[in-house]
C-alpha cells in the first residue's frame, strides 16, 4: 500500500514570499498541512502530538505582523514538523519513551526558538524509534511510522516520523536529530533530503541526549534549496550551548548554483563492493557529477570501516551516562517500591523499551572497572584513525561519495529478531558523526522495486557549502520519481 498526499508545497522560499506579501495566508497554509494529517496520519503514524491550537495562534500571529507590515522572517508561515526529542515548551516531549509520556519542557530548545522567531509554524512532534536509539522507527514505545512509499516497510530511522512527513507531503519542512544517521538513513529511504550539519554548526541546547558527542540536529525536505535554507535559519553560535561554534550561520544557498566544475569528490571504494542497486547509483552519481565538469576518482579509506564497531561501544556508553537521569525521582514515570532501589529498578525496567536497555547495558559493561580500557579506550581510538583517515582523504578531495545505506526501506520485521543486522543499516553514515563532519542524502534513483536510493555526500569539518553545491548537482541529475512527497 502506498500513501498518496493530499497536496504538494511550493518550495519554502515560495511559501514565505506568498504570506510575507499577503497573496495567502499562514492560516492556508496550515490548513492544508492539517488537511493532510487527518488524511494520512491514520495510515503512517508520523506523529506523536499534533500541536492544532497552538499552531492556528501561531499562523494567526504571522498573518497579523504581516498586516501590520512587519516581515514576520525567511520561513514565514511555513509549516514544519519536529523530532519529539527537541523540548517545546509546555507541549509533552516525550522521546517515543513511556518513561517521558506526558512531560511537560518548561522551555523551548534553541532551534525551536529560531524557527519561531523565523515566522514558521510548528504543527506537531514526530515518532521516533525510543531515545533515537534504532534504525527503522519500529522501537517507539507509541507504535511505528510507515513508509509513505509503501506503507508495508519502514521510513527508516530514528528519525522515521519526520522523514515520513516531508515524504508524504504533510509538511515542506522538518528536523530531525542524527546520531549515527539518524537524518540521512530516513531520508534516503523515504526519498528526500537529510542533512546532518558539522557537531557544533547546530546548538544542541534543549535536545534531549543520546550521545552528546554524536548528536546533532538538521533538516528535511524535498530539495536540496530548502534542505540549506532550513538549515541557515536554525544553525550559529549559541551560548547556551558549550558544544556550539563560536561562528555565525553558514551562506548556502547563495552558493547552490555554482555547480561543480573543477571539484574533486572521491568515490568510496570500501562501500562499493556488493553490486546492490545502492551502489549503482553512486556510481551513476559520480559519472553524473563528471559530466557536470567534476573530477571523479575511486578511494579507498578501510579505516572507515572501524566506524560501525566503534559507534556502537562509544554511543552506548555515553547513552548509558546520559539516561541514568531517569530515575523515578527528578521526572517522567514513576514506578513505586518499598525503597529507593527498587523504585528505581522497576521505573526503568517499565519506562524503557528492549532496544533502549540493551544500549543501556552495553555501554554500562563497556565503561565498568576493568573492561573501560578494554573496549571504550580501544574504540575511542578506532574514533581517531577514522578523523585521521579522514584528513588524509580530504587532502586529494573536496568531497566524498557513498551510499547512504546498504539497502532500500525494507519490510516490517524483518530486521527486529537481529540487532546487528540492523546495527548494519548505519555502515555508511557512521564515520562522518564519530569524525563530526557533515554529510547529506540525497535521492537520486529508484530501484528495480520502485522505492528511493539516496546518495551520501560528505565534507570536512565546515565543509557545508561545497557539500550542498554536490548535493544541488545531484538532484539536478537525479531520477525526479525518486523523490517525495510520494505522487499516487
Amino acid at each position: 500500500m502506498t500513501a498518496s498526499p493530499a497536496f504538494e508545497f511550493a518550495s519554502l522560499a515560495e511559501i514565505a514570499s506568498s504570506v510575507r506579501s499577503g497573496q495567502l495566508s499562514a492560516r492556508a497554509f496550515l490548513a492544508q498541512s492539517l488537511g493532510a494529517i487527518r488524511e494520512l496520519e491514520g495510515d503512517l503514524h508520523c506523529f506523536n502530538e499534533i500541536t492544532t491550537d497552538k499552531a492556528m495562534a501561531d499562523a494567526d500571529e504571522v498573518d497579523r505582523m504581516v498586516r501590520s507590515g512587519l516581515d514576520p522572517g525567511p520561513l514565514a508561515g511555513v509549516p514544519v514538523a519536529l523530532k519529539d526529542n527537541l523540548c517545546t515548551a509546555g507541549i509533552p516531549t516525550t522521546c517515543s519513551s513511556k518513561i517521558l509520556e506526558g512531560w511537560l519542557p518548561p522551555y523551548d530548545a534553541t532551534v525551536v526558538s529560531r524557527l519561531r522567531a523565523a515566522g514558521a509554524v510548528l504543527v506537531g512532534k514526530t515518532n521516533l524509534d525510543e531515545f533515537a536509539m534504532g534504525s527503522s522507527t519500529e522501537n517507539s514505545a507509541f507504535g511505528p511510522t510507515r513508509n509513505p512509499w509503501d506503507t508495508g516497510r519502514v521510513p527508516g530511522g530514528s528519525s522515521g516520523g519526520s522523514a515520513a512527513a516531508v515524504a508524504a507531503g504533510i509538511v515542506p519542512l522538518s528536523f530531525g536529530s542524527d546520531t549515527g544517521g539518524s537524518i540521512r538513513q530516513p531520508a534516503a529511504l523515504c526519498g528526500i533530503v537529510g542533512v546532518k550539519p558539522t557537531y557544533g554548526v547546530v546548538s544542541r541546547y534543549g535536545l534531549i541526549a543520546f550521545a552528546s558527542s554524536l548528536d546533532q540536529i538538521g533538516p528535511f525536505a524535498t530539495t536540496v534549496a530548502d534542505a540549506a535554507l532550513g538549515l541557515e535559519v536554525v544553525a550559529g553560535h549559541d551560548p547556551m550551548d558549550s558544544t556550539s561554534l563560536a561562528r555565525p550561520a553558514p551562506s548556502l544557498l547563495a552558493s547552490l548554483t555554482e555547480g561543480v566544475s573543477g571539484l574533486r569528490i572521491g568515490l568510496v571504494e570500501d562501500f562499493l563492493v556488493d553490486g546492490s542497486e545502492c551502489v549503482d547509483a553512486v556510481v551513476a552519481a559520480g559519472e553524473a557529477l563528471a559530466a557536470a565538469g567534476a573530477k571523479v576518482d575511486m578511494v579507498t579509506i578501510p579505516e572507515l570501516l572501524l566506524g560501525l564497531p566503534a559507534y556502537y561501544v562509544i554511543a552506548p556508553a555515553e547513552a548509558s551516562s546520559n539516561l541514568s537521569r531517569y530515575d523515578g525521582v527528578r521526572y517522567g514515570l514513576r514506578v513505586d517500591g518499598p525503597d529507593t532501589e527498587t523504585m528505581n529498578a522497576r521505573t526503568r525496567g517499565e519506562g524503557f523499551g528492549p532496544e533502549v536497555k540493551r544500549r543501556i547495558m552495553m555501554g554500562t559493561y563497556a565503561l565498568s572497572a576493568g573492561y573501560y580500557d578494554a573496549y571504550y579506550g580501544q574504540a575511542q581510538k578506532a574514533r581517531t584513525l577514522v578523523i585521521r583517515a579522514f584528513e588524509a582523504a580530504y587532502r586529494n578531495f573536496d568531497v566524498l561519495l557513498t551510499p547512504t545505506t546498504p539497502s532500500v526501506a525494507f519490510p516490517f520485521g524483518s530486521k527486529v529478531d537481529d540487532p546487528i543486522e540492523m546495527y548494519m543499516c548505519d555502515l555508511c553514515s557512521i564515520p562522518s558523526s564519530l569524525a563530526g563532519h557533515p554529510a547529506a542524502s540525497v535521492p537520486f534513483a529508484l530501484s528495480s522495486e520502485g522505492l528511493p536510493v539516496g546518495v551520501q555526500v560528505l565534507a570536512p569539518a565546515l565543509g557545508e557549502a561545497v557539500m550542498m553545491r554536490v548535493a544541488a548537482s545531484l538532484e539536478a541529475g537525479a531520477s525526479r520519481e525518486a523523490r517525495g512527497p510520494v505522487r499516487p
